[in-house]
């Protein structure tokens, strides 16, 4: 019999930790809303509680899974630990984050699932640690709660810690900290490209123009993060001064996804007959589609637009073991349309648009209107939601459209 409970408790452990990398890139996926991803995470949330009714055999279970090194078993780990508030199993994890940082991750996702009145002494003991590690968990924490840490973030903007100073940049913009703008362009000329990229990326959030002109540069430069940062200039243009920008990158072959991707951003249905040309390119379609329906609104595959992939292309890696592209599709999940489907319904549809208006899922970009893609959009949608809100709104905090989807739901519906 206990060999049979061991099992179970075995099973709820593994999957709360492989439902935690599922939900990873839920998050960020284009096919998920946020029903979808509410559902997701009350699988983990089950599974979870599968851990705390097995108490110590539970703990214990997910200590040992703690030496494979992998954030989900981190996650489910930690929420265990934070919940029990015993202090031994909060420092086993602690020391695995110290020795190996990039499980972190697992850890500050524990702390923004747990409610924060149940974590907030636990966060303030980490933003009050002596090692710097522990203090950007425990910032992370707060910033993942959009909870203010008070003095510890203005310290932490300042500190010597790269990975510290970097996260405190992100944060002073996800808690809309306007008061912290000075602090913020002083870093937009950092060595450290991170540091750089999130000062810029706060620095638009709250609406300050000097983070404009760095974002473009870190998009131009082929940054890890030029889709992010393109994207954050453009929606702190005109009109016009984003369409400039776009026949610029435009003129760079390398170029020609970001821009397929840009046209999107900016919503201005003046770039939707060319987004309709670069469907035919089977390297561009899928990513075509998704910014005709940025800007649209339309769902190919509910609305019939879509087509078979192509039969001879191939993207990611392959069967063949010689194949050294091992890089997964960035496009999976998305549509392929069809663009004579498409053109024909453009023709027929195109005079409730504008051009020179931005729009977003088919409506010209509101307050209002943003709410609503909050409520009904996908996550991708969701995202450039509640970014355009907080900067139409500065002082505000960014929504966090990757919190626990029942707890959005709930916020959401108290709105």
């Amino acid at each position: 019999m206990k060999h049979i409970i061991d099992n179970i408790i075995q099973q709820h452990a593994e999957e709360a930790a492989f439902l935690w990398l599922l939900r990873t890139n839920a998050v960020r996926a284009p096919h998920y809303a946020l029903k979808d991803l509410a559902k997701l995470d009350e699988r983990v949330e089950a599974h979870l509680d599968g851990l705390r009714v097995a108490g110590e055999s539970g703990w214990e279970l997910c200590k040992t899974a703690l030496g494979t090194e992998e954030n989900g078993e981190v996650f489910a780990a930690s929420v265990m630990t934070c919940e029990s508030g015993i202090e031994s199993r909060i420092q086993a994890v602690c020391d695995v984050v110290q020795q190996k940082p990039e499980l972190s991750a697992g850890l500050i996702s524990a702390l923004g699932w747990i409610p924060f009145d149940q974590v907030a002494s636990q966060a303030q003991r980490l933003l009050s640690a002596e090692l710097p590690l522990q203090q950007m968990v425990g910032l992370a924490a707060y910033a993942a709660h959009r909870q203010d840490p008070g003095p510890a973030l203005k310290d932490a903007l300042s500190s010597t810690d790269l990975i510290l100073k970097t996260r405190a940049l992100k944060a002073a913009g996800e808690l809309g900290k306007t008061s912290l703008i000075p602090a913020i362009k002083a870093e937009l000329t950092a060595e450290d490209l991170a540091c750089r990229y999130w000062a810029a990326w706060s620095g638009a959030l709250l609406r300050e123009p000097a983070a404009i002109p760095v974002l473009q540069r870190l998009a131009e430069s082929g940054h890890f993060k030029r889709e992010q940062a393109c994207a954050m200039a453009l929606r702190r243009m005109s009109i016009d001064q984003a369409q400039a920008w776009l026949r610029s990158l435009a003129s760079s072959p390398e170029m020609l996804r970001l821009v397929v991707q840009a046209a999107g951003v900016t919503g201005d249905p003046a770039n939707i007959p060319w987004l309709i040309q670069q469907m035919s390119d089977p390297v561009l379609a899928r990513v075509a589609g998704e910014s005709f329906t940025m800007i649209t609104g339309i769902d190919l595959a509910h609305d019939d637009l879509d087509t078979n992939r192509p039969e001879d292309f191939e993207a990611g890696p392959t069967e063949n073991p010689e194949d050294e592209n091992i890089e997964l599709d960035p496009d999976e999940d998305l549509p392929w349309p069809n663009p004579q489907l498409i053109e024909q319904w453009w023709v027929t549809h195109r005079l409730p648009f504008t051009n020179g208006t931005r729009y977003l899922l088919g409506k010209p970009i509101t307050v209002d209107s943003l709410h609503e893609v909050l409520r009904t959009g996908r996550q991708r949608h969701r995202i450039a939601a509640a970014i355009e809100l907080a900067m139409r709104q500065p002082g505000t905090p960014l929504f966090n459209t990757n919190a626990p989807g029942f707890r959005q739901q709930a916020l959401l519906q108290a709105r």
